[in-house]
C-alpha cells in the first residue's frame, strides 16, 4: 500500500455483493483486479474502472490484499485450492480475505493451509445487504491475527462503516451465522404477524408502521415489511441464500451440542419456500408460506 493509503486489491466474485463492493473500493482510490466466471459481471465493473483478470491467480499477483465474495464453501475452496487458485499464487501483499458466509471449520482449515506457506487469512463476512454494500455501509466482523485484520482495515473503510475485529480464525463466520440465525427467526416473527393481522382484517401498512414505533421495530420490518405486504418478491438476498446460511448455522450447532429449535423450525419453511419455485426470489417470499398456510394462494 502506499503513503496516500491507496493500494492494489485482487477481488474475486462479482455478484450483487461484489459488485458494490468493487464499485466502492474503486471510489476510495484503490487499484482493482477482478475474476469472476460471468465474463458479463466482469465486464460491468471494468467499465467502472476495475481491471478484468484471467484467473484468480491472474488476479492477485501484483495485489496488496486479495478479497473473495463467494456464493458457498466449495467456492471459496476452489479459488483458494485450485489448480489457478490463490494458494499457488498469493498476492504480493501475503494477505487473503474471505467476505462470503461460509463454514467456520473450513476457514480455520484454510487459515492453517495459508499460514504454512507465509500467507495470512482474514475471515470478514458482511451484514447489511445489496443496500449496504451500494452505500458502502456494511457490518464486517472479522477473524483471524489482529496484525492481519490491521493490514485489511483500510480496505474494509471502503466498503463498511462498523468494522470489528471479532476473535481469531472462525470468529467472523462464527457472529455471522448467529446473526443470520436471528435475522431468520425475525422474517418468520414478521410474517406471522403480518398473517395474523390480515386474517383480523387490520390494515397491514398500518400495523407495520405501529410496529416500528415500538419494540417490535426491526431492520427486517421496515426494509422488507413493504414488500411482504406489496407481494414483491424481487431478489436482494435470495432465499436459496439464506437456507445455505441456515443449514451452516445449524451444522455449526450441531458440532457444538447446542439445540435451536427455532433455527430449525424457519429453515423448515426456507426449504417449503424453495420447494415452490422461491429459490430466486428475495427474503421477504418466506411470506407466501404463510400465503399457503391461511388459504390465501393456491398452487
Amino acid at each position: 500500500m502506499g503513503r496516500d493509503g491507496k493500494g492494489s486489491v485482487c477481488f474475486i466474485g462479482i455478484g450483487t455483493m461484489g459488485r458494490e463492493m468493487v464499485r466502492n473500493l474503486l471510489q476510495a482510490g484503490h487499484a482493482v483486479s477482478v475474476f469472476d466466471i460471468s465474463e458479463a459481471a466482469v465486464a460491468d465493473v471494468v467499465k467502472a474502472g476495475a481491471l478484468g483478470a484471467q484467473n484468480p491467480a491472474d488476479a492477485a499477483r501484483n495485489a496488496d490484499i486479495a478479497i473473495t465474495m463467494l456464493p458457498d464453501t466449495p467456492h471459496v475452496e476452489a479459488v483458494i485450492y485450485g489448480e489457478q487458485g490463490l494458494l499457488k499464487s498469493p498476492p504480493a501483499g501475503r494477505l487473503i480475505v474471505d467476505m462470503s458466509t461460509i463454514s467456520p471449520v473450513v476457514v480455520r482449515r484454510i487459515h492453517a493451509d495459508l499460514r504454512r506457506i507465509g500467507v495470512s487469512f482474514i475471515d470478514a463476512p458482511v451484514s447489511g445487504g445489496p443496500l449496504g454494500a451500494k452505500n458502502a455501509a456494511l457490518s464486517i466482523m472479522a477473524g483471524g491475527e489482529p496484525e492481519a485484520f490491521a493490514k485489511a482495515e483500510p480496505f474494509f473503510q471502503a466498503m463498511g462503516t462498523t468494522i470489528t475485529h471479532v476473535g481469531a480464525s472462525g470468529a467472523g463466520q462464527t457472529v455471522k451465522l448467529c446473526n443470520q440465525l436471528i435475522c431468520g427467526i425475525n422474517i418468520q416473527a414478521i410474517c406471522e404477524a403480518l398473517a395474523l393481522g390480515r386474517a383480523s382484517g387490520v390494515d397491514l401498512e398500518l400495523l407495520r408502521r405501529v410496529l416500528l414505533g415500538g419494540s417490535a421495530a426491526s431492520w427486517m420490518l421496515d426494509k422488507l415489511g413493504p414488500a411482504m405486504i406489496a407481494g414483491d418478491a424481487a431478489a436482494g438476498f435470495r432465499i436459496d441464500l439464506m437456507l445455505k446460511d441456515l443449514r451452516l448455522v445449524q451444522e455449526h450447532a450441531q458440532a457444538l451440542n447446542v439445540p435451536l429449535p427455532g433455527t430449525a423450525l424457519v429453515t423448515s419453511q426456507y426449504v417449503d419456500a424453495r420447494a415452490h419455485g422461491e429459490g430466486a426470489n428475495g427474503n421477504q417470499a418466506l411470506f407466501r408460506v404463510y400465503d399457503r398456510i391461511t388459504n390465501q394462494v393456491t398452487d
